[in-house]
């Protein structure tokens, strides 16, 4: 593998985290969401990561990762009591969504984690070219 091919497969890695959180921003944004175009409470969105690989004269070698699709949790609404929402059933209870704050919250920092390791690798990468090309002065 070169190091052409590492700064491809971490830039592949910087773009899926990108991705990633700003799904979890979005999930944030409509976690109090209980009323969408499509009806019922906002349902939380996951994206589906899949490994790329490419076929090269010594095989096949990785390519990066890729957002196969970005998929709906479907996990059970959250139920809130609170018979003074125009949203709550006869019971008095409302469908929440089925994001979890404090859980998204973490997920944001694992993305950000990931995409600070992609860029220390693409960093490194730069550094060891550079440090190739002085070798011939």
């Amino acid at each position: 593998m070169s190091i052409f091919s590492a700064i491809d497969i971490s830039s592949s890695g910087m773009t899926a985290q990108q991705l990633r959180v700003d799904i979890i921003s979005n999930n944030i944004a409509n976690a109090n969401t209980t009323q969408t175009p499509e009806g019922g409470p906002y349902r939380k969105e996951i994206p589906i990561f899949a490994e790329q690989f490419k076929n090269t004269s010594n095989g096949v070698e990785p390519a990066g990762v890729a957002v196969v699709k970005i998929a709906q949790d479907n996990s059970p609404f959250k139920l809130v009591y609170d018979p003074s929402n125009p949203a709550a059933n006869k019971d008095g209870y409302v469908e929440m969504p089925n994001v979890n704050v404090l859980r998204e919250m973490v997920d944001m920092i694992d993305a950000q984690r990931n995409y600070e390791a992609n860029a220390t690798v693409i960093n490194d990468a730069k550094t060891m070219a550079n440090a190739a090309l002085q070798i011939g002065k």
